[in-house]
């Protein structure tokens, strides 16, 4: 007899329609499932689905599929912590929170339609979220759904069904290289001054500079190895299922800092050694893959030996006061700088230098576009700068403009021959 390979769909006595399907559970063993639908129609699409995710060797998770609501909050506390920051994670949930939940947060998991998607854009745009927002909500859902499809919860990825929201790239702003030296000639005899040179030279971002180590420069060869940056973690509740009424984390009496593998808490050593000692402040290694050897041109090492001159007097100074981290930038006690209190020295010297008020990351985007208007391949920029994409690098090509209007003056010149207007005869 030959083998019945689409199960039969049969109505009950109870006037449901009913099937069995043999499905494949998360230990790889088999068992019968039963489908049970008003119609015949609603059966079949069942079926289907689970003969699909059989095929494509998914297992069948044993018991009620989590809702979406379920899932996401498994996803953002348990998987996406692996690969994102605590900051991020909290910004992914408010985003959930505020936009997916109340949309599709009570459906099951398996049961998410592209409908409800596009519903949750609709909804962002009407309230004027950025488009770049919305995105980043779609990452989220996708990335989610997608971990869900891997492990057998969902026969399909519904994010990958529709068409993303579009998102322009950002025009990146930056001073001009007179701007730039503006800024510069009023950080000479400021404390920290060379902070500046370093971080408009190489473009280092804020948390790269703030987190530069004496041991990983080397003056003789010229060479900065940025392994590590210095970032604020905010502090989470640690009273568990008794709150402790703070609002905020970092008023908790059992507050938590959430640290992943590597990563180092920065330690307050003028307090007790039974107290708190975390600042919040946190050594941690590169965004993505800008782990990176910058070599350093000579001016700049030449500034880098003066400020660890006048570093050395403040720690005599210091005496017992002073507490070594080994940074190359620091409070007058050994302290790392406060990222909020560099920004606000960054404001200081452009209204200082006369220069109109820009973002501090500008200053990285300063040094990517200087290093393009004086030829420097794009290739090497992107290594100087640390991007795991040369895209990324591309976003400033509007820069070059001085330079396209130079080749394209050199090629009018050798291709386009224009005839002498002719002389008119009176």
């Amino acid at each position: 007899m030959p083998r019945r390979r689409y199960p039969t769909i049969s109505e009950g006595d109870d006037g449901k329609w009913h099937a069995w399907v043999s499905v494949t559970r998360p230990d790889g063993t088999t068992r019968q499932r039963h489908v049970k639908r008003a119609t015949e129609a609603e059966v079949e699409t069942v079926v289907d689905e689970l003969l699909e995710q059989k095929r494509a060797g998914a297992a069948v998770e044993r018991g009620r599929p989590p809702t979406v609501e379920q899932w996401m909050t498994t996803y953002l506390d348990t998987i996406a912590p692996r690969r994102c920051d605590p900051g991020t994670i909290r910004d992914y949930r408010s985003l959930c929170v505020h936009w997916f939940f109340p949309v599709a947060g009570g459906q099951r998991l398996g049961k998410l339609l592209p409908g409800h998607l596009d519903e949750v854009y609709l909804k962002m745009t009407h309230a004027g979220k950025a488009q770049s927002t919305q995105l980043k909500m779609h990452r989220v859902i996708n990335r989610a759904l997608e971990v869900a499809y891997r492990r057998g919860l969902v026969p399909r990825n519904v994010a990958q069904m529709i068409d993303p929201p579009t998102a322009e790239a950002v025009e990146q702003t930056a001073l001009t290289q007179p701007a730039a030296e503006s800024v510069l000639a009023v950080t000479g005899d400021r404390r920290n001054g060379t902070r500046w040179a370093v971080g408009l030279a190489l473009g280092l971002r804020q948390g790269e500079a703030l987190g530069l180590r004496w041991s990983y420069l080397d003056l003789e060869r010229g060479e900065m190895r940025v392994w590590w940056q210095l970032r604020r973690r905010a502090f989470e509740h640690g009273c568990g299922d008794s709150p402790c009424g703070r609002v905020r984390g970092g008023n908790c009496p059992q507050r938590h800092l959430s640290l992943k593998t590597g990563e180092t808490a920065v330690l307050d050593l003028s307090k007790p050694a039974t107290a708190d000692r975390r600042t919040g402040l946190v050594f941690k290694t590169p965004k993505g893959k800008s782990k990176r050897t910058v070599p350093m041109p000579d001016q700049l090492v030449e500034l880098l030996r003066r400020h660890q001159i006048a570093q050395d007097i403040e720690r005599i100074v210091a005496e017992e006061v002073w507490q070594d981290h080994d940074l190359v930038f620091s409070r007058p006690d050994g302290q790392p700088i406060d990222p909020k209190h560099d920004h606000q020295e960054w404001k200081a010297l452009l209204a200082l230098a006369g220069v109109p008020a820009t973002r501090l990351h500008d200053g990285r985007h300063t040094a990517a576009s200087i290093l393009i208007l004086l030829g420097v391949p794009i290739e090497v920029v992107q290594e100087i700068l640390g991007h795991s994409d040369v895209r990324v690098t591309r976003r400033y090509v509007h820069v070059a403009s001085e330079l396209a209007r130079l080749a394209t003056q050199r090629m009018g010149s050798a291709l386009l021959k224009i005839p002498p207007t002719p002389s008119r005869t009176p």
